[in-house]
């Protein structure tokens, strides 16, 4: 019995660092975003180095985390979908790190009258993720709890979605002095920070179903 505690213990532990390494991740995201728009190029270079490192971390604890439920057989009837879930946690830190990538690949050219949608559309996607990390420590701990604080990722989720759109009717509608392929190109970096709300809120989805299944 003190072995099994013992397991269970250093695996809680494992999970608490490694949604700290992918929320660190979401918010290194964030600030880099945010300096590439400021024009920031050190700033941007290091949170590209930071975002990397925290990425590998993750992934390493990932794969430590799967190997505890299995080797030791924690909560066996559930592991399959715990294992999904801790992977849906994963693809947030890799897209947040795919996203920031592209900024440094494509250099996107972001007009004065859209830094400011830009940096909130930031904003907004990757608190929809931050508003999410709080319930999952929940999860492990008191599940019944998890469904009442899912509320701000989905409210988050919305408002990405608005701001988003909003940037595409501007770009579209107004912007009459920029090229087609700029429209096109700032959309899609418009899409790419979105994608870490919509992340964030496929995942409050199976966090909601599983804590129901584990509060039956």
């Amino acid at each position: 019995m003190s072995l099994l505690y013992k397991n269970v213990k250093q695996l809680v532990f494992d999970i608490d660092e490694f949604i700290d390494t992918v929320e660190q991740g979401v918010l290194v995201f964030k600030e880099g975003v945010t300096n590439y728009i400021n024009g920031d190029k050190a700033s941007f270079a290091d949170k590209i180095e930071r975002i990397s490192r925290l990425e590998a971390v993750a992934d390493k604890l990932q794969r430590k985390i799967d190997d505890e439920f299995y080797r030791h057989s924690i909560l066996p009837q559930n592991a399959g979908d715990i294992e999904s879930m801790i992977d849906k946690i994963d693809e947030i830190i890799d897209i947040a790190k795919d996203n920031l990538y592209q900024f440094d690949d494509e250099l996107p050219y972001i007009p004065n009258e859209l830094t400011n949608d830009f940096i909130r559309l930031t904003d907004t996607s990757t608190e929809a993720a931050l508003s999410l990390f709080p319930a999952v420590r929940t999860f492990f701990r008191e599940p019944i709890k998890v469904k009442e604080m899912l509320s701000k990722v989905y409210f988050y989720e919305k408002e990405a979605d608005k701001i988003s759109r909003n940037i595409k009717r501007r770009l579209f509608h107004e912007m009459k002095d920029l090229e087609l392929s700029q429209k096109m190109h700032l959309r899609y970096f418009a899409l790419h920070i979105e994608t870490v709300s919509d992340k964030a809120e496929c995942l409050a989805d199976t966090l909601s179903i599983l804590a129901l299944k584990m509060s039956i």
